[in-house]
């Protein structure tokens, strides 16, 4: 689950991880609703892409000097988890 948070709006997408993410790139982190990865790839098969976001949300990220809370919350539930 990963959490966005500015400007008093919260918005939650749920996601996965895959083995293959890296996650390396220095300034991007990209949630997908595929499962294509790459070094920006922070999570895969969200259930949400930008266009589903709040437009809220979107107008406050978009100002510069706008500070943002991104929250991941992992669970388990592979074979064997809980």
């Amino acid at each position: 689950m990963i959490t966005v948070e500015t400007g008093g709006i919260k918005e939650t997408i749920h996601a996965y991880g895959n083995p293959n993410l890296t996650f390396t790139h220095k300034t991007d982190m990209v949630i997908r609703k595929s499962n294509y990865t790459c070094n920006r790839t922070l999570a895969v098969k969200a259930d949400k892409a930008a266009k589903n976001l709040s437009r809220k949300l979107i107008q406050k990220l978009q100002q510069p000097n706008q500070k943002v809370l991104i929250t991941l919350t992992v669970e388990y539930g592979g074979p064997g988890g809980s």
